[in-house]
């Protein structure tokens, strides 16, 4: 089986007649705002999925056309299972009761769709506050491992995301490395590894370990960072296993070496770019008061991207904010005096008159009044970088917070210290970074040598 990089199983995808016919219809503007949002959840994944070609023909089948689950498998050529999974990620998955009636229309019983679409189960696990992280395709290994992160650890959502991401990867690439995986037609995101049990686990070495590496890198195409990350995953895993859970005696990731990270420098826009940023936003926009909070508060004060989606206006005190940062840990946040004109400006024009009372609670909303998310607002940024004269697709949310560090190293006389406890650095040697951007005072030290000037 290969193991691809990019999944393009569906791209010019071959349908009968029958469901070409029922595909080949015109979508009214409702719809095409639907899709505006369900390719927002969609790109919000933050993984590769192997139904993006299909997503408008997922929502004309299901939404227009009202096909349960069962004939979509068929038509898709995959098990009911995965269908279900696509349609949550998509926010296209339907109530029990909407779905008994749409199955009941198609001539499937009820009362047999009910007790085999794992959608029931869903919503009765999720009725009694059950994660849904224990039923999905996990070995109950790890299920474990990201309750011990979750509830032990206090780790963030993101983290443990990241953990079971990274996880997934790695046991779907060794039942393919260990010829398990029988269905050439099947791709590498359909792998189920929900039967991976302990004596599996006991026979993993330190070469599976170097096999799987190997395979991010040339496969996936996974730089250093990416590779050190899953090798952290893997370690603090196999320490749980040994240390915790008892399942292992050996630990094969004692041997296991990080790959070397060579330091990078910071990409950030300079005091003239930044100012010009701001500058070219376009007033006459819909959204430039709350693209323009946005942007402020990114340049001025350094918060993740994840930081800045949460922020709830009840933690707003004057010129103090309140946020969780990475790791869930709460950190303030201090508001100058552009960042406050920008909030009170955006709050004086901001409808919300559709949110709900929760959802109102969030300073910044998409323009459907929901709390806006990551990918809006990387999309926004890139938009706005552009427009402003720039074309280095580098400029993403992350880099101007690099951007809002660098100027106050430079030009605010921040010490590192400081600017450790702005960022929200849990070790100062990531902070550390920003002592060497400061290419005009190197220049200036060259410059002052006796010798400069010698002819």
């Amino acid at each position: 089986m290969q193991l691809t990089t990019k999944s393009y199983k569906y791209k010019n995808y071959e349908y009968t007649k029958e469901i070409k016919d029922l595909i080949n219809i015109d979508l009214n503007s409702t719809d095409k705002k639907k899709l505006h949002n369900i390719y927002s959840n969609y790109y919000n994944l933050n993984s590769e999925r192997i139904y993006e070609f299909i997503i408008e023909d997922l929502y004309i089948l299901v939404e227009k056309h009202k096909l349960p689950t069962s004939q979509l498998s068929k038509i898709y050529n995959v098990g009911i299972r995965y269908i279900q999974i696509w349609l949550k990620e998509l926010g296209l998955n339907r109530t029990l009761k909407k779905a008994s009636k749409i199955s009941s229309k198609n001539k499937i019983s009820p009362v047999l769709n009910k007790l085999t679409d794992s959608n029931y189960k869903l919503e009765i696990k999720d009725k009694f506050g059950i994660s849904e992280a224990k039923i999905i395709n996990l070995p109950q290994c790890v299920i474990d491992f990201l309750n011990y992160l979750e509830t032990i650890k206090g780790k963030s959502n993101n983290t443990i995301e990241a953990y079971k991401v990274d996880l997934t990867m790695f046991f779907r690439f060794l039942k393919v490395y260990k010829g398990l995986v029988f269905d050439k037609n099947l791709e590498f995101e359909e792998i189920q590894i929900n039967d991976i049990d302990n004596s599996f686990i006991r026979k993993i070495k330190l070469t599976d370990l170097y096999a799987f590496l190997s395979f991010t890198e040339k496969q996936r195409g996974n730089g250093t960072h990416a590779r050190a990350r899953k090798v952290a995953t893997l370690k603090s895993f196999f320490k749980f296993l040994q240390g915790k859970s008892k399942i292992i005696d050996d630990n094969p990731t004692l041997e296991l070496e990080s790959p070397k990270i060579n330091k990078r420098q910071p990409v950030y826009l300079t005091l003239d770019e930044s100012v010009n940023l701001l500058h070219s936003m376009n007033k006459e926009n819909k959204n430039f008061e709350r693209d323009y909070c946005i942007i402020t508060l990114f340049l001025n004060c350094g918060m993740r991207l994840s930081e800045l989606c949460s922020i709830k206006i009840d933690k707003i005190k004057g010129d103090i904010l309140t946020i969780i940062g990475k790791g869930n840990k709460e950190r303030t946040v201090y508001l100058n005096a552009a960042c406050i004109r920008s909030i009170y400006a955006y709050l004086a024009v901001r409808e919300d008159f559709k949110a709900t009372d929760d959802e109102k609670k969030y300073l910044l909303l998409s323009s459907h009044q929901k709390p806006i998310n990551k990918r809006t607002v990387e999309v926004l940024v890139k938009k706005h970088v552009r427009s402003s004269g720039m074309t280095n697709d580098k400029y993403t949310p992350h880099k101007l917070r690099h951007t809002a560090a660098t100027l106050m190293y430079k030009h605010g006389n921040v010490d590192i210290r400081s600017l450790q406890s702005i960022l929200g650095h849990e070790n100062i040697a990531t902070t550390q970074i920003y002592t060497h951007v400061d290419n005009d005072t190197l220049r200036d030290a060259v410059n002052s040598n006796p010798l400069a000037n010698i002819k």
